[in-house]
């Protein structure tokens, strides 16, 4: 598909912990650090159901290979249903001045809740879904990480590869800034409900501010 420029789609509804009592064999950790790799092919992970809807009249409207990701779980719907899905475009949920929080795919409704338990604490997360992993919206990215001066990406996924590579390799060629990376760290997955697994693996509320404030502390 990619070595050809295949108009061809790819969608897979089965990814990430949250399939759950599947196990390793199913969770699907590597699968977007590896279509990333891939010349010319797309990559897109929206967040809910109103944006998955977009996101597949977008990519089908789209020229080229693309891989769409999505998963299992319920989770809240709170994009727009309207929202028109821009291929390539970072959407900036909530505004901040202190840290940037990249997130994609189901993680962004945790990361929402956790930068209001943030702002409790004093400190205001500008949160942004980047539904598109590839191409990556560089011009959001950077904006929002010359504002806040650090950053932390969230990922269903090995942080080996996936979100956290991509912007770290947009930062260190131009914008050097304080960096966490929060996702899975070079293991499998395992079976569980979830939630559990989320849990386990510091993919929840509670783990994404303890996360911040190392970060916070960091600079």
């Amino acid at each position: 598909m990619a070595y050809t420029g295949a108009n061809v789609k790819i969608y897979a509804p089965h990814a990430g912990l949250t399939v759950g009592e599947d196990g390793a064999t199913h969770q699907a950790l590597e699968d977007l650090g590896m279509m990333r790799m891939m010349p010319g092919m797309t990559v897109v992970h929206p967040c809910d159901y109103n944006q998955a809807v977009q996101a597949v009249v977008a990519v089908a409207k789209h020229e080229g290979p693309v891989y769409l990701r999505c998963g299992r779980p319920t989770v809240p719907n709170f994009t727009p249903a309207d929202q028109k899905f821009e291929i390539g475009k970072g959407y900036v949920l909530r505004e901040g001045n202190d840290v940037t929080i990249i997130t994609m795919g189901h993680l962004v409704w945790p990361v929402l809740e956790a930068a209001s338990v943030l702002d409790e604490k004093g400190v205001h997360a500008e949160v942004i879904n980047m539904a598109t992993l590839k191409p990556l919206d560089e011009e959001c990215v950077l904006r929002s990480v010359r504002k806040t001066g650090c950053v932390l990406t969230c990922e269903e996924h090995q942080i080996n590869g996936g979100l956290g590579d991509a912007v770290a390799q947009l930062l260190v060629h131009k914008h050097l800034a304080p960096m966490e990376m929060l996702g899975v760290n070079d293991q499998f997955g395992q079976s569980g409900q979830p939630q559990e697994l989320l849990d386990f693996y510091g993919l929840n509320v509670e783990g994404i501010v303890n996360r911040v404030m190392t970060l916070r502390g960091r600079l």
